[in-house]
C-alpha cells in the first residue's frame, strides 16, 4: 500500500491561480473559495470534493478506496 497524500494542488479553473493546500483527512471540502479572484468552486458533478475536482490529487477518501478496491 502506498502512503495517503495529504497536500494538493488546486487551481482555480477562472483565474488559472494555484495554491497548496492540506486535504482533511476525515471529511470532504465541498467550498473553497480562490485567494486571488474569490470565486467560491464546488465539485464538478460526480466528484465528491474541490481536490477530487480542481486539485492534483485525488482526497484522502477517494485515495483510501482505490487502494482497497
Amino acid at each position: 500500500m502506498s502512503e495517503i497524500a495529504l497536500q494538493s494542488v488546486l487551481t482555480c479553473p477562472h483565474c488559472q491561480h494555484t495554491a497548496e493546500e492540506t486535504m482533511p483527512t476525515d471529511a470532504c471540502l465541498f467550498f473553497y473559495k480562490c485567494p486571488q479572484c474569490q470565486t467560491l468552486l464546488r465539485p464538478k458533478a460526480g466528484d465528491c470534493c474541490v481536490f477530487c475536482s480542481y486539485g492534483s490529487v485525488k482526497c484522502p477518501p477517494v485515495q483510501m478506496q482505490r487502494q482497497t478496491g
